[in-house]
């Protein structure tokens, strides 16, 4: 397992934290990085230090740089849809404020997502103030995953003609397995090792099939409708050794997306290996004895 023992900033305008502090085989996590536009303005720099501490000592510097106008607010700063369910659609307004120049205008807006559509239309104008909204809409038909993209607002001021807007959001798929990576660890042949998958849906359904290409593997399903199936996963080690990767397909009886994927991995590894690397133990012990006596 990876372990962070922390993070730090060089500079008061960044706020860091993590989203997960130990990882483990296969798991991914997020130093996060949030500058303080409420109290620093301008060019801004820090150097965030990321101290890992397991399984072995190690920091690590990521370089941050931002630019905080003070004539353009927006409220909220970005687009974020949470959480959203695969296959439901979703909406996020932004109103942007502008304090300068009366004829000051959004000329364009670059979108280059493929997941949302998008529309900025102008509010007001009058006395140096300019309010726009801009309307995202996340699409129906967009595929289970992570959004993270950015929307450019394009104006007519030559110091800076265009404003990144930050899109972000997590498509949650309507039919899940946890885990989607089944890892079995390190197995002596014939030895048997028993895990469990948890696929869950937003509703009732049944499990109609578990299918795997090696008989190595062995699976129990409920055919009850529920929400959330435990499944009994026994893998029993043949008699090779080496590593194994095997795909276990879940199939269910609901329309569309019906089917899930899960990859299997298992280090097989023989008992004379296992038997070597323990003399070396032995040895080292019965030496100090000797030395003792």
């Amino acid at each position: 397992d990876v372990h962070i023992a922390g993070v730090r900033s060089s500079c008061g305008c960044t706020s860091v934290a993590i989203s997960k502090d130990t990882l483990k085989t296969y798991e991914t996590g997020e130093i996060i990085a949030t500058l303080n536009t409420r109290s620093f303005t301008g060019d801004r720099a820090a150097t965030l230090t990321v101290t890992i501490d397991k399984p072995f000592y190690a920091e690590v510097q990521i370089r941050v740089t931002g630019y905080i106008r003070t004539d353009v607010v927006l409220d909220p700063p970005a687009v974020d849809f949470g959480s959203v369910a695969e296959g439901e659609a979703g909406e996020q307004r932004i109103a942007i404020a502008y304090a300068g120049r009366n004829d000051w205008k959004i000329l364009d807006l670059k979108n280059t997502s493929a997941l949302v559509d998008a529309e900025v239309v102008e509010t007001s104008r009058g006395a140096g103030r300019v309010n726009y909204e801009l309307i995202v809409k996340l699409k129906p038909d967009a595929p289970a995953g992570y959004l993270k993209d950015q929307l450019l607002l394009v104006t007519n001021d030559r110091r800076e003609t265009e404003i990144p807007v930050d899109l972000e959001g997590r498509i949650a798929p309507a039919l899940s397995v946890t885990p989607s990576s089944l890892f079995l660890g390190v197995v002596n042949p014939g030895k048997k090792v028993n895990k469990q998958l948890v696929v869950r849906a937003k509703q009732p359904f049944r499990i109609t099939a578990v299918e795997c290409e090696d008989s190595s593997f062995a699976f129990k399903h409920s055919d009850e409708a529920k929400e959330m199936h435990v499944i009994p996963v026994t893998f029993t080690a043949g008699d090779e050794a080496g590593k194994i990767t095997r795909q276990i397909t879940i199939v269910t009886d609901l329309p569309g997306n019906s089917r899930l994927e899960c990859t299997a991995y298992a280090q097989i590894v023989s008992d004379e290996v296992a038997g070597s690397d323990r003399l070396p133990q032995t040895t080292a012990k019965a030496t100090l004895a000797g030395d003792k006596q």
